[in-house]
């Protein structure tokens, strides 16, 4: 639809049914709200001509939304409040300070695209870090999540910001939404929730998407005690502009977040790869279009005599004007070179290189694995303020689990260190939101095994923010994760993790296989600029021979650099983890049978130090990979590709793997011991390959 129609004079005059009237506002407070969504229906449509030009390959719009959005941006301040928008939002985010030329120079996936540098969809709103409008991703819901940990941040931090987070009707079904209305309330978290309901999720109505009384999500939501909650007519600026301001007010107060429903349109298909006639009646389409928030705000502004047809003339001369402007000088723009396309993946900073590894020499009094990681949080808590660690029971008197958290929040305070619910994707979710705020979440998943539910959080949120955000945004999660078997926990109590999230890139992984590795690869992880998944291992945390000398507390071990823990001639035996003492105590075994094996403890997963690997292959001629993930897809499999693939001319024999067998992990010893790889084995399969 055309916003030309958007005069007035071609529609009859719409009553404002508000509160507010527009004696209320200022004559530029009016003009600004018109050339906002003005300019939001007139990108609609100008991205919808360039691509039947061939010139862009998606849009989706937002024309129907626009009156909520400019109420919610003329009370918003996004340089202190934090606005995670979906991708409907931009009326909202032109008012909040992104450009006409900005959005175009997504549109083209333009190398200075402030959003993402062309590496993200058109329609994924952000800005560098000067506004608070963190990179979107496509996702729906996840957002909700990170919203909540930039209000826990506030709270915590004591800042006065307002965390406004929005979502269509249909991502209310999302388990995210649910769980972030939930902390949210809970905590009465500052965070204002918009739910722009046009009834259709691409083509599936709200009736049959919301259980809430009428197919409302305000119903739906009711039985939240500090929860605030709003219907209105998002089509009317001033009713929305007056509810909003309620809501905030409310907020503002410390009661409690607020949610609002806001009744919109959708004027255009879901995307400009849908076309809505297939499953929208002509009659319920020219509903919507009577409907429409511009002809509405018109209508009345002239009607009341605020705003003359000739001032609103102007505005729409100018806006073209601007966007014409806009889409000349972004498609003139540099395009992306190829080069680039694998930056900021990781920090690219050097921070890491300037921090001093393995500077002094563990010496304290022997400690097991878990005290050792209890100490690394004690001790960086005390020197770093912006350390905050929750997960579930990790708090006082339980102090996790497994002990590894005992004692923190007793020192530190409930503020600091807390229990979060059982939640595991509210638990990646808040953090990704607190780091996103400048804080260091350190987050405990009790069990690999329930870390799953958490996956899209850190698949497609907290892996990829800094490179969907062309480096502009950076999220410092620690991930500590108790994993493995040997302790006969069963299907569910058992699991690695570590080869599926090697999968993910923008994730470091360390997994240390001793007290004196446990707490300086922690401590270093505490440190680093990216996300971390740190994997613990269960049977470790009080083994004997897991057992070292305490590192002090300058003690830091560099990620990526692997550890020859036993030199030797004969074969190279790459293991990590618990499977690392049994190859190692294999090699003493041999030793004496006057086999020389040399062990290597990667220590971490991601990065990888291939030179170590290399460097002792080429020396031995032979190599296995031992670990206790599957046999298939295990990580020891990528290992042995990368040693065949480098080392092929220095091999005097095959490329070995063992590994736990292709099945669960199941409870009974007997069952548990036929699955999982054995001292005895893993004996046997390195001698056998010393002898090929």
């Amino acid at each position: 639809m055309s916003v030309k129609t958007a005069a007035p004079k071609s529609r009859k005059t719409t009553a404002n049914n508000g509160s507010y009237h527009t004696s209320e506002f200022t004559k530029e407070q009016l003009l600004t709200v018109y050339k906002f969504m003005y300019m939001a229906r007139q990108i609609d449509n100008k991205s919808m001509n360039l691509l039947k030009q061939g010139k862009t390959f998606f849009h989706i719009a937002g024309s129907g939304h626009e009156a909520v959005q400019l109420a919610i941006g003329m009370l918003l301040n996004p340089k202190s409040d934090w606005i995670f928008p979906y991708y409907r939002d931009l009326a909202l985010v032109l008012k909040s300070g992104v450009t006409p030329k900005d959005f175009f120079l997504q549109c083209f996936a333009k190398a200075d695209d402030p959003a993402c540098g062309g590496r993200q969809l058109p329609c994924h709103f952000g800005t560098q870090p000067t506004l608070n409008i963190p990179s979107q991703s496509s996702p729906t819901g996840t957002q909700f999540l990170q919203a909540v940990g930039t209000a826990l941040a506030a709270k915590r931090t004591h800042t006065d910001s307002v965390s406004y987070v929005s979502s269509g009707e249909g991502t209310t079904s999302q388990g995210e939404f649910h769980e972030a209305v939930n902390w949210a309330s809970r905590e009465k978290l500052p965070v204002l929730f918009v739910i722009q309901n046009n009834k259709y999720a691409i083509s599936v109505h709200v009736s049959k998407q919301s259980g809430g009384k009428g197919n409302s999500i305000h119903e739906m939501m009711a039985g939240y005690a500090s929860l605030e909650r709003f219907l209105i007519d998002g089509t009317d600026f001033f009713e929305s502009y007056k509810k909003v301001s309620e809501a905030l007010d409310y907020i503002r107060s410390g009661k409690g977040p607020a949610l609002i429903e806001a009744e919109v349109v959708r004027l255009a298909s879901h995307s400009s790869s849908d076309d809505h006639k297939k499953y929208r009646t002509e009659a319920e389409l020219e509903e919507d279009r009577s409907k429409d928030p511009i002809l509405r705000f018109t209508g009345i502004v002239v009607a009341e005599g605020a705003l003359k047809e000739s001032e609103l003339e102007e505005i729409r001369n100018q806006v073209d004007a601007d966007i014409d402007k806009a889409v000349e000088d972004a498609f003139a723009a540099p395009n992306p070179t190829a080069d680039t396309a694998e930056r900021y993946v990781l920090d690219e900073s050097g921070h890491a290189d300037k921090l001093q590894y393995e500077k002094t020499t563990p010496s304290g009094k022997p400690i097991v694995m878990v005290d050792a990681i209890n100490h690394a949080l004690h001790e960086e808590m005390a020197v770093n303020d912006k350390i905050y660690v929750f997960g579930e029971d990790i708090a006082d008197g339980k102090g996790g689990v497994f002990t590894a958290t005992k004692g923190l929040s007793s020192k530190f305070g409930e503020e600091r260190v807390f229990n979060s619910p059982l939640a595991e994707a509210s638990i990646v979710g808040v953090a990704t939101g607190m780091a996103l705020a400048g804080l260091r979440p350190v987050v405990e998943i009790q069990f690999g095994d329930y870390i799953w539910p958490a996956f899209m959080q850190y698949k497609c949120e907290l892996a990829t923010f800094r490179y969907r955000s062309n480096n502009a945004w950076e999220v410092p999660v620690v991930t500590r994760v108790a994993v493995g078997g040997y302790i006969h926990g069963g299907l569910y109590h058992s699991q690695n993790i570590e080869s599926i999230f090697a999968h993910v890139p923008g994730l470091l992984i360390a997994y240390p296989s001793n007290a004196i590795d446990a707490k300086g690869l922690l401590k270093t992880a505490m440190r680093l600029n990216d996300p971390v998944i740190f994997c613990e291992h269960k049977g470790l945390y009080r083994q004997s021979f897991a057992t070292m000398p305490e590192p002090d507390e300058n003690y830091l071990v560099p990620f990526g650099k692997a550890k020859v823990v036993k030199e030797g001639t004969d074969v190279t035996v790459v293991s990590y983890g618990a499977t690392l003492w049994d190859a190692f105590l294999s090699a003493k075994k041999l030793e004496e049978e006057g086999y020389s094996a040399e062990i290597i403890d990667i220590r971490t997963i991601v990065p990888l130090d291939e030179e170590t690997i290399y460097n002792s292959v080429k020396k031995t001629g032979k190599a296995i990979v031992i670990h206790e993930d599957t046999y298939t897809a295990g990580f020891g499999a990528e290992i042995a590709a990368r040693i065949s693939e480098n080392c092929f001319r220095f091999l005097d024999g095959p490329v070995r793997r063992y590994a736990a067998k292709d099945a669960h992990i199941p409870y009974a010893p007997v069952l548990e011991n036929a699955i999982l790889p054995s001292r005895e084995e893993t004996y046997r399969r390195i001698k056998e390959l010393i002898q090929y």
